[in-house]
């Protein structure tokens, strides 16, 4: 079966090999970046799946020598050829060197990932992107061939300017790669504004790849202020691929500002730091703040929230590691109690803690915000998926849980102010849970539930706005201000519950039940009523029931034999007296004959 899947795609890959650059008869024209980013999408990058687009450069060279009679000698024997200007009888030649360079470019990727893990695969990496950088030479010097066209050398240009900048990036030769990668992006503008929009699409995709590079070159040679444009980058990139490149990037640049980073201080206790990617993490902190300033929509919000936590619990693991050998740690890992002070790797760790917690509850009050958003209300749009209260009370139940771990972490147990805070703040969510549980009972008509519930919010948050008083943070006064508007919403939850728990009990209520009940049944049943009913002018209308219901039928009669009790039958008493005469009449003689002869013979 793989063999035969491996034939397939093989044909299909055979049929691009004609699609993708424009044949006239006195030049030829490669589209040299639409047609690598069309195999690109298809054969793994999409996924960043390197090894499967190099395996198909191999494949797609190996095609393209068969096709064109250009092997490179025998069966026994290799005899390498190169692609020379006086050979160029056919626009496939061009695309021999574009992806020799595009696998070796592909290899050098895969070596880069495998090299975070295992360091000796840069050299290799380098080696291969040296390789690149040698096939894409070959190309510029082939497309100076007056057989092939302006777009053709300016594309090969490009390509070729873009992989000797990549060589000095990873080389980190800043001054050469951001004037090689300044002339590519040049290059690749100048061609996207020479066609129409659908084909410039392709280009300007190039040229965002490039701007981070860019970018982060000048970080290298001095610009302090590139860091603050690779942030914006990334809040404007959100969840697609460019986004991880520019992780990356960022996480280079903090890797140079971590060396500054020696101690941090929280709750009064100063601490060293001592582990790189902690120092890593709580830079990344810092910067998340500014980058939350400055994001425009929820989505870019809750994409950094998320980037944090991942950085965040890779921080905790580093940092668990180094204490395997702490018998408090251990301890305390355990559920143990913890006695006496904790050692300051142990309390860094419950700041990392503290701080996941923190993020974790940030980013479910924004997906709470996205939420409302879709509440059922007169203003929801049509084809928008309804949020259930009970969506919101999950959410809170979650922060709640988190708020509820800050008191106990190692090292705060006697930190009353922190205490005092995270139960105040436990209770201001609390009144919004029983809020959204009210609303969930008000909706199923359950009037008195649903007064119950909203009369314990009112209470919760009573309590947590006296308790916000004590309270100076700009985040607790936000919540604090919050927790008013909710009562004035309550208060009229309560009011209109009250008012329908009186409507169902009325005449007029009882009528409502009645029209709705009339409503449920299907037309046949309700012939000699009038019900506007609106579902019967629509798709589906409840004209009969199918299947029909059961319906009562007489069952098969049964019949009892009641005259026996009341019938006189005639006397047998003579029949039974001839009977015992005749045994009478053979006495002993009998008996004895029939012992001795066997009795009479008929």
């Amino acid at each position: 079966m793989a063999a035969e899947g491996e034939n397939v795609t093989g044909g299909k890959e055979k049929s691009d090999d004609h699609a993708s650059e424009a044949v006239s008869s006195d030049s030829y024209t490669l589209e040299a970046l639409v047609l690598i980013k069309e195999a690109q999408q298809q054969h793994g990058l999409r996924h960043g799946d390197y090894q499967r687009y190099r395996s198909y450069c191999s494949r797609r060279i190996r095609r393209i020598r068969k096709s064109l009679h250009f092997p490179q000698g025998l069966k026994n024997r290799v005899t390498p050829k190169k692609v020379t200007p006086e050979i160029l009888t056919d626009p496939r030649f061009i695309q021999l060197p574009l992806f020799c360079a595009e696998r070796c470019w592909a290899y050098a990727m895969q070596l880069k990932a495998e090299a975070n893990t295992e360091p000796r695969k840069k050299f290799h990496m380098t080696a291969r992107l040296r390789k690149a950088v040698h096939y894409a030479e070959e190309l510029v010097a082939l497309c100076q061939s007056p057989k092939c066209d302006a777009r053709t050398k300016l594309e090969c240009e490009a390509y070729s300017t873009w992989i000797s900048g990549s060589l000095r990036f990873e080389l980190e030769n800043w001054e050469q790669a951001m004037e090689l990668f300044t002339k590519a992006k040049t290059i690749y503008q100048k061609l996207a504004s020479a066609f129409t929009e659908e084909q410039q699409v392709v280009y300007q995709q190039r040229v965002d790849e490039i701007a981070p590079n860019l970018r982060y070159c000048a970080y290298n040679i001095g610009d302090e202020s590139a860091i603050i444009d690779l942030q914006k980058m990334r809040i404007a990139a959100g969840e697609d691929q460019l986004s991880s490149k520019l992780d990356d990037l960022l996480s280079q640049t903090r890797e140079k500002q971590a060396a500054t980073l020696s101690e941090v201080t929280w709750r009064g206790r100063m601490v060293p730091v001592k582990v790189e990617s902690v120092r890593l993490f709580l830079l990344g902190v810092g910067d998340a703040e500014k980058e939350l300033e400055s994001a425009d929509t929820l989505d870019s919000k809750i994409s950094i929230y998320e980037t944090l936590l991942k950085q965040c619990i890779d921080a905790q693991q580093s940092l668990r590691d180094t204490l395997q050998e702490d018998v408090v740690f251990k301890a305390a890992i355990r559920g143990q109690q913890v006695e006496g002070k904790i050692s300051n790797q142990h309390y860094l760790y419950s700041y990392l803690t503290y701080l996941r917690l923190k993020i974790a509850i940030e980013r479910n009050l924004l997906l709470i915000e996205n939420l409302r958003q879709y509440l059922q209300g007169p203003q929801m749009e049509e084809g928008r998926k309804v949020t259930k209260p009970q969506d919101l009370v999950r959410l809170y139940d979650i922060i709640i849980q988190n708020l509820g771990e800050i008191p106990k972490l190692h090292g705060v147990e006697e930190d009353s102010t922190l205490e005092e805070e995270s139960n105040t703040r436990i209770q201001g969510f609390k009144a919004y849970r029983l809020f959204y549980i009210a609303r969930a009972y008000s909706s199923a008509k359950k009037w008195t539930e649903a007064i119950a519930l909203y009369q314990r919010a009112l209470d919760c948050a009573q309590k947590a706005l006296t308790g916000y008083k004590k309270l100076t943070d700009t985040q607790c006064l936000k919540e604090a201000q919050n927790l008013k508007e909710l009562q004035g919403e309550i208060s009229g939850m309560m009011y209109s519950c009250h008012a329908n728990s009186i409507l169902d009990l009325s005449p007029a209520g009882d009528q409502a039940v009645i029209n709705v009940a009339a409503e449920r049944r299907p037309l046949e049943d309700r012939l000699d009523e009038y019900v506007e009913d609106k579902s019967l002018t629509g798709k589906k209308p409840f004209v009969a029931s199918f299947p029909p219901d059961f319906e009562p039928i007489p069952c098969r009669p049964l019949f009892f034999d009641l005259a026996l009790n009341h019938v006189g039958f005639p006397s047998l008493e003579d029949k039974l007296e001839q009977g015992q005469k005749k045994v009478a009449g053979g006495g002993i003689t009998g008996f004895v004959k029939g012992w001795l002869w066997g009795g009479d013979k008929k």
